[in-house]
């Protein structure tokens, strides 16, 4: 089935002649007719019992460079069959505080895990007894959901060095739970399974990470009927993070297709950027292009994977009478780069690349193939997930729902004309493999592309992105030696290669300035304040 499911939704096989091919897909028509297969779903609710919502969370996968390539079917399922986001962001550009964000639909500002560190605020005991008692998960309970969750949860999660509490420590508001203990892997790991430790190895029938979380999810749903209490199902499995090894039967998908090179400002030289973007090699060495090459080939072939988890859980959901009362939703925790400015692979930058996601969501009253190019944020998942059980989303929540961007999107156009992205930079005393580095404060810097160092302590950052009268600007402050200021206008530049912080019209920085400074002092429904003053609708033109 998965050979027939690859082939009839566009891969193409080179195990399979003309003749095989043919063959396979009159298979996939008749079974498709006969009811066997995956067939397109009413969004219409069949009852007024509350929903079900599958929310399925990727790692580092990006939009901007072909990341969703290997999603057909969850293109299909999802995306066709209900509204598409093709400009949908997140609040920062890295694992732990993009998904602290999405627990708390808070800015990183206000939930404080600001990088991937326990320092940082990364499931620390500060975050876990201020910030987790008040995730979308414990108002899911108090709405009488059941509530799952499998998969990486934070990437410090489960740890007992710096007081997390190991992995007695379940998260409240998770009926069922299979946390990964730490950051993405796919095999040698270990889970908090309700609180027990459970030890994985390294045999792919049963321990690959992804089809792990499948199997527990397909467990879950086998025990749900259509008269069981609404459920609430996390799945966030490790793709497309590194070490990114594909599933057996995918391992050479992909093979010599090179990395997007079409993007603009892929092995450019940054120009007028901040410190950190100026030290990458340029152009980059060919054993880093082959890197960058194999890297988003392997990137690629560890979604093939997730893409057939969706599609197992759709054809579950179907079989038990669930499909047409569920939201499914489907995104990622952040973009990535390939070779962006001489970047070789990571994320934790300001630019496009990095912080836009793709983002789809099937369900009742949905209509299938809408498409959006409103903004939703990841801080608002938690509030449209609280708003879709019925609760009122709480004021100290940064988001909102977007459920008025496919129930009234001409009354919602506008939805958030004002985007804040945060980080601040990781620093190690010592860089292994890179000792010309030890002392200066950096962190990332990796031996297998010359010791380019992707992050730092005054990769510390926050920016504004904002749309108003066909212009998007996006302005930048730093805290670093420099003050660095970066504005880019992206219709007219979306590669973002022209900084004009000092060149724009004064009148326009200092009204993005001041945007910005209000923005990373928001709290809760005043993060949700239309743009006002110059910057506004009508206004910004004339600058």
């Amino acid at each position: 089935f998965r050979v027939c499911n690859r082939f009839e939704f566009g891969q193409i096989l080179p195990v399979l002649n003309a003749s095989m091919a043919g063959s396979i897909c009159v298979f996939v028509i008749v079974f498709i007719l006969t009811g066997s297969l995956v067939q397109c779903q009413s969004s219409t609710p069949s009852s007024t019992k509350r929903p079900n919502i599958v929310f399925v969370l990727t790692d580092d996968q990006d939009l901007v460079l072909g990341g969703m390539e290997p999603m057909q079917k969850t293109t299909h399922l999802i995306g066709n069959q209900g509204i598409t986001f093709t400009n949908a962001f997140v609040s920062v550009p890295i694992c732990c505080p993009s998904r602290s964000s999405i627990l708390t639909g808070k800015f990183i500002h206000n939930h404080q895990a600001i990088n991937n560190s326990v320092a940082g605020g990364c499931s620390s005991p500060t975050w876990q007894t201020e910030q987790e008692p008040n995730a979308f998960s414990v108002f899911l309970k108090q709405q009488g959901y059941t509530t799952f969750f499998a998969g990486k949860y934070l990437n410090r999660y489960g740890y007992d060095n710096e007081g997390q509490g190991g992995v007695a420590h379940v998260p409240a508001g998770w009926d069922w739970w299979y946390g990964l203990v730490g950051n993405s892997v796919y095999y040698d790991y270990k889970l908090s399974v309700n609180g027990t430790e459970e030890v994985h190895g390294h045999d792919y029938m049963e321990d690959y990470l992804t089809d792990l979380i499948n199997r527990k999810a397909l467990d879950f749903l086998e025990q749900q009927h259509s008269d069981s209490e609404p459920f609430f199902m996390m799945l966030s499995p490790p793709a497309c993070h590194e070490p990114f090894p594909p599933a057996p039967h995918y391992a050479h998908y992909y093979s010599g297709k090179p990395a997007p090179r079409n993007h603009g400002s892929f092995n450019v030289k940054a120009q007028d950027k901040h410190w950190l973007m100026q030290q990458p090699i340029v152009p980059m060495p060919n054993d880093t292009m082959d890197l960058v090459d194999d890297t988003y080939q392997n990137r690629l072939r560890t979604l093939l994977s997730v893409d057939d988890m969706v599609e197992d859980v759709y054809n579950m959901l179907r079989s038990k009478d669930l499909l047409d009362n569920t939201y499914y939703i489907f995104t990622s925790d952040h973009g990535y780069h390939l070779g962006q400015f001489g970047l070789p692979y990571d994320k934790r930058e300001p630019y496009e690349f990095d912080i836009r996601i793709p983002m789809m969501i099937k369900g009742p009253g949905i209509k299938p193939g809408m498409l959006s190019n409103e903004s939703p944020m990841n801080i608002d998942l938690g509030p449209t997930f609280i708003s879709l059980a019925g609760g009122s989303v709480p004021s100290f929540m940064d988001g909102k729902s977007i459920e008025p961007l496919w129930k009234d999107p001409q009354g919602s156009r506008g939805f958030r004309d004002n985007i804040l992205i945060e980080y601040s930079g990781e620093e190690r005393p010592h860089i292994r493999n890179c000792p010309q580095w030890d002392g200066q404060r950096l962190f990332n810097c990796n031996a297998k592309v010359h010791c380019v160092c992707e992050d730092g302590h005054n990769n510390t950052w926050a920016c504004v992105r904002v749309s108003s009268d066909n212009t998007i600007y996006k302005y930048c402050e730093f805290e670093d030696d420099d003050n660095f200021v970066e504005l880019y206008e992206l219709n007219s530049d979306p590669w973002e290669l022209s900084n004009l912080a000092t060149t724009a019209d004064p009148g326009l920085v200092s009204g993005l300035k001041a945007e910005l400074h209000r923005m990373v002092a928001c709290k809760g429904t005043s993060c949700n304040t239309k743009v006002q003053g110059p910057l506004a609708r009508g206004h910004l033109a004339a600058l």
